[in-house]
């Protein structure tokens, strides 16, 4: 878990990982192509019209379980939404893309890591 974010961050609940894990895999796998993308709040208001008990941030950790676990080969994350990528070169360039963002996060922690000093 991250500190500032327990309940975001926390493990899936079994519900998490029986019940909702398998739908959500299920519906992504239609959404290859970024003009079939689908975004966090779509998936959200979907599931909850039938029934289904899901807000942003664990739909958000859902997805990064599906992600690290390779439940969904390509699957990018998009100010459109979610998509499978349709080609190894728009994957290619997906990743590079999260490079960046990676360097950018990474530059601002050892900053703020400069920092704690001047508070001694």
């Amino acid at each position: 878990m991250i500190a500032g974010f327990t309940e975001q961050t926390k493990p899936l609940s079994s519900y998490e990982s029986d019940t909702l894990l398998p739908l959500i895999v299920q519906g992504l796998h239609s959404k290859v192509g970024k003009e079939k993308a689908i975004t966090n709040q779509q998936i959200c208001t979907a599931l909850k019209k039938q029934g289904y008990k899901l807000d942003n941030a664990r739909l958000r950790k859902i997805i990064n379980h599906i992600r690290t676990n390779n439940l969904v080969i390509g699957l990018i994350a998009t100010s459109d939404g979610y998509y499978i990528a349709e080609d190894k070169k728009e994957l290619e360039v997906y990743v590079g893309s999260l490079m960046g963002r990676e360097n950018a996060i990474r530059v601002v922690r050892q900053s703020l890591q400069s920092q704690i000093a001047l508070y001694e």
